[in-house]
């Protein structure tokens, strides 16, 4: 409901995003079926964000991100051409208002697909809007086909298990449960906003699994403690333009539920407040919808603690042939060597980009010191050596 990241900032290895909202009702799918066994899929995590894969015919197999935070659901033009349902609205047809993270909206086409699969789990009459995942595609290293809203799963439990890198969906919970501790969102528009706790202070929160960052925190009438900023962040891409937000880590401890999780890197942003896949990612959490209520399960052996942001300071748009500098951190380490937004980057560490995938370029921010990176410079390139350095510590 709040966001949606069409191009995802590399931020110390981070990448984020977030989910979006749609000026009007919810939709709903026309008809699910799951079936009496669960459903099981595999998954795979990149920078925080579930991305499920399923083939369920020639053209696959498909890729999805799985965005709890979003309204509606996306699917790229390829997908909506080949599932588009009879008496669905022609392309030409009014555009549908799109709001994006920093307030402004953008235009997009909506379509009624006739069948959407996840195994052997089937929607029917499933109504979305038209996105070009070209931008998600190139920032995940694989091809995607489509973002998942919540109301998809309106008639279905669904679980992400993020541990185990996989999504599980049954026509209903069992009668004897689900292991973990359910936390209800009881409101009219089923939308998955949950107490949380920061100090003495209660406000709603948003469950957005479409968003890769720890936590987002609306600070109006919170006026929380930090230990470290609030200082200028990546530049993060958006449906209408790029925008640099304001990071920290709190002083105080968040709480939801019976979990605690202390001092963690925050974004700050003037929309509402949300839990991100830098949270989640240590948790199972079944949806169901249903009975308005999210059940997390979590390893007590798993410490709720958020690492420090890593990075030299470089926020980059991804092509196979080169990455484009979309921000540069002040004061960082990149900064300080005069990179530019703007600039082109065509190898890492000696070895062109397109072998470096998200999850390989955040495990060298993770564990390195020191990253190598070649510019092109006209017909020429150039390469600068830059520290790795605690942006957030």
């Amino acid at each position: 409901m709040r966001r949606l990241l069409v191009a995802l900032a590399a931020f110390a290895g981070l990448f984020a995003a977030g989910c979006f909202s749609v000026q009007r009702t919810a939709p709903k799918p026309g008809m699910t079926t799951v079936g009496p066994k669960p459903v099981t899929l595999p998954g795979h995590l990149v920078g925080n964000i579930l991305i499920v894969e399923d083939k369920w015919d020639k053209f696959g197999p498909y890729h999805f991100v799985i965005d709890t935070g979003s309204s509606v659901t996306l699917v790229s033009p390829d997908l909506a051409s080949r599932y588009r349902a009879p008496g669905s609205p022609p392309i030409d047809e009014p555009q549908v208002r799109v709001r994006s993270a920093d307030g402004g909206y953008a235009l997009l086409h909506s379509v009624t697909l006739r069948r959407l699969q996840l195994g052997s789990a089937r929607f029917d009459y499933v109504p979305a809007l038209i996105y070009d995942c070209s931008d998600l595609s190139a920032q995940f290293g694989v091809r995607i086909d489509g973002v998942l809203g919540f109301p998809l799963f309106r008639n279905a439990a669904l679980t992400l298990d993020y541990p185990n890198e996989r999504i599980v969906l049954r026509s209903t919970v069992p009668e004897d449960g689900l292991p973990g501790e359910a936390i209800p969102f009881n409101n009219p528009d089923k939308i998955p906003l949950i107490p949380i706790r920061l100090g003495d202070r209660e406000f709603a929160a948003l469950i957005d699994s479409g968003s890769a960052a720890a936590i987002d925190i609306n600070p109006a009438g919170l006026t929380p403690g930090f230990e470290f900023g609030p200082v200028v962040g990546p530049t993060i891409s958006t449906l209408d333009g790029d925008r640099t937000p304001r990071v920290a880590r709190l002083s105080g401890v968040v709480r939801f539920g019976s979990f605690d999780v202390p001092r963690p890197v925050a974004e700050l942003t003037d929309e509402l407040s949300s839990l991100g896949g830098g949270i989640l990612s240590h948790f199972t959490i079944t949806f169901d919808q249903r009975h308005n209520v999210a059940i997390f399960q979590h390893d007590a052996t798993d410490v709720l603690a958020i690492a420090p942001l890593r990075g030299t300071g470089l926020s980059f748009r991804k092509t196979p042939a080169y990455w484009k500098v979309a921000g540069v951190v002040p004061g960082s380490p990149a900064s300080v060597a005069g990179v530019r937004q703007g600039d082109l980057v065509s190898r890492i560490n000696g070895e062109a980009v397109v072998g470096w995938d998200p999850t390989r370029y955040d495990e060298l921010v993770s564990s390195a010191g020191r990253i190598s990176y070649t510019f092109i410079n006209g017909t020429s390139e150039s390469t600068k050596e830059l520290s790795v350095a605690n942006l957030v510590p």
